[in-house]
């Protein structure tokens, strides 16, 4: 049996096998999947077939089919996803994809947007390259109060 593309370690035939025949993909993820496996396969049909109506506009088929031939995808690497499960009617997921295009390699890093359209999820849109929120982190002083309450300087408390 031939391993899926998309990383699962799953049988192609029992993975995103049945999503490229035109099952419909119960959560964002497995349609995300089906999609890099779509790219892997060289299934332009299939990836046309699961834009949404606001993508169809812009999407060049030819172009998709030639950078098949340009293109060889590596793996592929789930970050995180959001919502997108069976009940939900959008989801996110981030992901990092690895490939060679002629003789340099290249990592492709995205947050996909997803939605359904009758019924069945489709890729709604995306950010490249997404950043983590900034983080703030307040400095305590040694000689502010101690955060945990004792009264204490925080050099003499916790900090110590």
């Amino acid at each position: 049996m031939k391993e899926c593309p998309c990383g699962s370690a799953k049988p192609l035939a029992t993975c995103c096998g049945p999503y490229l025949e035109g099952a419909p993909a119960p959560t964002a993820e497995a349609v995300m999947r089906s999609r890099y496996s779509a790219h892997v396969l060289g299934n332009a049909d299939y990836l046309a077939a699961t834009l949404s109506e606001d993508q169809r506009a812009d999407h060049d088929e030819e172009q998709a089919r030639q950078s098949f031939a340009d293109t060889k995808w590596l793996g592929l690497e789930i970050r995180r996803t959001e919502l997108g499960g069976e009940a939900d009617e959008t989801g996110q997921v981030e992901f990092v994809a690895r490939y060679r295009s002629g003789q340099q390699h290249a990592v492709h890093h995205e947050l996909s947007y997803f939605t359904r359209e009758e019924g069945r999820w489709v890729f709604a849109g995306c950010k490249m390259n997404p950043k983590a929120p900034t983080v703030r982190v307040e400095k305590i002083g040694r000689n502010a109060p101690c955060t945990c309450g004792s009264g204490k300087k925080y050099k003499k408390c916790c900090g110590a």
